[in-house]
């Protein structure tokens, strides 16, 4: 459960960044919006927690 919250927080605040960066930036690609996400420390922490908890809960729990 408690992992479920913690997934649900970065990615609450990963769409924030992204929503906030594409009102600044109408025209940004999806590779202009990331070049903008990772620019920023706190954001790149978000979204290697993002993807270590889907790695962990989808592609390596079953083989752990």
């Amino acid at each position: 459960m408690i992992s479920a919250v913690y997934f649900a927080a970065c990615a609450i605040a990963l769409v924030c960044a992204s929503l906030i960066v594409r009102h600044e930036h109408p025209e940004a690609t999806v590779t202009a919006l990331f070049d903008v996400l990772m620019a920023d420390r706190v954001l790149r922490i978000a979204i290697l927690a993002c993807w270590w908890w889907l790695g962990w809960h989808f592609l390596a729990g079953q083989t752990v």
